[in-house]
């Protein structure tokens, strides 16, 4: 019996498991979290809006919204009263049920992943120790992902039930887009589950307490931050939506409280991933490396971590805005050639490259090490990053040499061209001539010729 119960306390715990810990958390405590988590993403989302419309006027010297309130803080909220006052139409031949079921879909989708990121850590909350944190699983980052996923159907359902044929173009548009992002940045992640070891929120978050993963796993950050655009259907991959063909897209048959909804999810989306990116490679609520250091720490934690989380948070908002107010939309053949034929290849090669780092510096591949400047290094990471790097230069030495072929061939022209070969015309090159077409017989000159010969029968009769 003590030889079991040693080998019982012999097993470490398991390293996977949340930090976060909420035996000092009742029910009552939850339900409080979690009503103060939704009032921080409403005035978040209300903020966002207006701070977006005044940064876009300034990249484009206009003023933006300054009438409503102070400096038209108050706009966004007279537009969501307005809106709400809306008459709410529904189509004659949409499905009523299913037409009212998308929006609630898309809107819930978007608040309840955010439920297992950690604001911050500890926090005293009427008198009790309780994580600011509503809730954490050892597959938590999964969680937002199957979420995530959910809500796809929110988009796909509001495009079928309208009715109509642009919303239902828009809404099959839109969820291949978010389905095929959604690959890439499950992909991209996996590096970070490798480093930290662990899939839950909180653990991830207390594994980066001497490195941001935004270091080791840069690729992966890179990689993240395209597909999180993709995911929220920001611009410049906003291509459910689009004036000269498909209207508003999938949304474009609501009105009133229904298209608010889908107005709502869509911006505390943004926050979702922009929370997801700064807990996974940006260290989560801990404060920048120099100011963690003040005090012993004492700026590194508590209600300090909600102030930091929320600065980095709003570092996300303010790329979201400067993507908008800078670039074009692209075409929908070149976003989805990006991501099926671009991202999902190389962040699998990425996660191949890193499990192989990961496993030289936990040793699987020897324990032999070298010393360089203060610091041991396994003999195996050395030769798996130079094998890593050799390849990279590889592969760029054989793009650049295929774009060095493309540019010094020269292309046939030839000097003559048959215009409607191709069965419509088409244009010359400089230097090239056109060959003229052979003149074909139509029944209108077969006409005049028998009438012509017909003619000259009956003028030989009368001579």
């Amino acid at each position: 019996m003590n030889s079991v119960a040693h080998l019982l306390t012999a097993v470490p715990a398991a390293t996977d498991n949340p930090v976060a810990d909420f035996s000092d958390t009742p029910w009552w405590l939850s339900l409080v979290k979690a009503v103060l988590l939704f009032v921080f993403l409403l005035v978040n989302t209300l903020v966002v809006i207006w701070f977006e419309r005044r940064v876009i006027g300034r990249m484009q010297q206009r003023p933006g919204p300054n009438r409503a309130g102070p400096f038209g803080l108050l706009q966004t909220l007279a537009d969501g009263v307005k809106l709400a006052l809306k008459e709410d139409v529904t189509p004659k031949n949409a499905d009523k049920l299913m037409f009212m079921l998308a929006p609630m879909i898309a809107g819930a989708m978007a608040f309840v992943a955010f439920a297992v990121i950690p604001l911050s850590n500890e926090v005293w909350m009427f008198g009790h120790r309780t994580p600011l944190q509503l809730t954490d699983t050892p597959v938590a980052v999964l969680l937002v992902l199957a979420v995530a996923g959910v809500g796809v159907y929110g988009i796909l359902l509001a495009g079928w039930s309208s009715g109509s044929t642009y919303p239902l173009l828009g809404g099959l548009r839109s969820s291949a887009q978010v389905i095929s992002y959604e690959i890439a940045m499950g992909l991209a992640l996996v590096a970070v589950f490798l480093y930290a070891g662990s899939m839950s929120t909180s653990q991830i978050v207390y594994a980066q307490k001497s490195l941001w993963y935004i270091i080791p796993a840069f690729f992966s950050f890179f990689v993240y931050l395209i597909t999180m655009v993709g995911e929220t259907n920001r611009l410049p991959f906003d291509l459910a939506e689009g004036e000269g063909e498909l209207t508003g897209g999938f949304h474009t048959e609501y009105s009133s409280l229904k298209f608010a909804m889908f107005f709502l999810g869509e911006y505390v989306n943004m926050f979702t991933v922009s929370a997801l990116a700064t807990t996974l490679f940006l260290g989560g609520w801990q404060a920048p490396p120099l100011i963690s250091m003040i005090g012993d720490g004492m700026l590194n934690g508590g209600w300090w971590g909600l102030l930091w989380f929320s600065l980095k948070l709003w570092t996300f908002m303010f790329f979201f805005v400067w993507l908008r107010g800078s670039l074009p939309r692209v075409r929908y053949d070149q976003f989805m050639k990006l991501g099926w034929k671009v991202l999902i290849p190389v962040t699998l090669l990425w996660v191949v490259a890193v499990a192989f780092i990961r496993a030289s510096q936990l040793g699987f591949l020897g324990d032999n090490r070298i010393s360089f400047a203060g610091f041991d290094i396994p003999r195996a990471t050395l030769l798996v990053t130079s094998l890593i790097a050799l390849a990279v230069l590889g592969a760029a030495w054989a793009w650049d040499a295929k774009q060095a072929r493309k540019e010094t061939e020269v292309r046939q022209v030839p000097d003559e061209i048959d215009p409607f070969a191709g069965g419509h015309p088409v244009p010359p090159l400089p230097g090239q001539r056109l060959v003229e077409p052979a003149p074909s017989l139509t029944s209108s000159s077969v006409r005049s010729s028998a009438h012509s010969t017909d003619t000259t029968l009956q003028e030989e009769s009368r001579g």
